[in-house]
């Protein structure tokens, strides 16, 4: 496969209820590309996976908790959707600190669905031009953000998509973004 992500190690910040599929296919995309990916989540073990937010889908292992984590270790971050993953993500300190570091050292990042509900609480929503899943575009308005209806919505550092069905759209220009250098 291609290599045009060697040598960069990407965050993937989750945790219980992460929609499946925007864990699995951007992980699967960046690791292709050759990235070294390493999820993080706000307990040891595995985070449990939903499909449609309803349906339970298995799980994925945690790699390290997001409380140890730093911004510097790390070149990117994708923050997948789903509803009650960036609920829980969004009410932890731990969570919102490294996401708001991450975007203070202007590191890309890209997030799908309800993934920018933590870039919210993290205070670097405004001012962007974001797209989400329809349920919280007025969340990222009242935020202070440009909302707009597009599969990829792309700003400076920060690339976002609607939902699963944008997937393949999200997957290339996320790995396009992290190959970038600054």
């Amino acid at each position: 496969m291609a290599d045009e992500l060697n040598g960069k190690r990407i965050a993937i910040l989750a945790a219980d209820g992460v929609e499946r599929v925007e864990l699995e296919q951007p992980r699967q995309a960046l690791q292709d590309a050759g990235a070294t990916t390493v999820l993080l989540s706000l307990h040891e073990g595995e985070i449990k996976a939903r499909e449609n937010d309803l349906d339970e889908a298995g799980t994925f292992s945690v790699d390290a908790l997001v409380k140890s984590a730093s911004a510097d270790e790390y070149d990117a971050l994708l923050l997948p959707g789903g509803t009650v993953n960036p609920d829980q993500l969004r009410m932890d300190t731990d969570a919102v600190g490294f996401v708001r570091d991450i975007m203070v050292a202007d590191k890309p990042v890209a997030a799908i669905c309800h993934g920018p509900w933590t870039l919210i609480e993290a205070g670097v929503a405004k001012g962007r031009t974001l797209t989400s899943y329809p349920s919280i575009r007025t969340d990222l308005r009242n935020a202070g953000a440009n909302v707009v209806d597009e599969e990829v919505a792309r700003d400076r550092n920060l690339i976002t998509s609607r939902s699963p069905e944008d997937l393949p759209a999200f997957n290339a220009a996320m790995v396009e973004l992290f190959s970038q250098d600054k």
